[in-house]
């Protein structure tokens, strides 16, 4: 059976935490800012799993369950942030989302 170079892993990695970064710093919709973020950590996630399996060692893939139980509480948390503020604003749009101003 032929393994996959651990090369492979970390360019689709590196690929999915730029694709990532550009989607956090372009664009302006907060509930796709949020999906960016959760891009970003599981590019992270599927680098410590490769690494993880390249040195043999599961400690890499223990970290990986408490960096999703963190992205969970992330996202649950971004979303009642979002939803407070499109019922105050009656937008998600980070730009006009101007509340902590005054």
């Amino acid at each position: 059976m032929n393994e996959i170079p651990q090369g492979y892993y970390l360019l689709l990695a590196g690929v999915l935490f730029t694709i990532g970064t550009i989607g956090v710093l372009t664009r302006r919709n907060a509930i796709i800012i949020f999906m960016s973020i959760e891009l970003m950590l599981n590019s992270v996630n599927l680098t410590l799993v490769a690494f993880s399996s390249f040195f043999g060692d599961s400690s890499g893939q223990i970290f990986v369950f408490f960096v999703m139980a963190i992205a969970a509480a992330e996202a649950a948390v971004g979303l009642a942030i979002v939803l407070a503020l499109f019922r105050l604003k009656k937008t998600i749009y980070v730009d006009e989302a101007n509340i902590l101003k005054y």
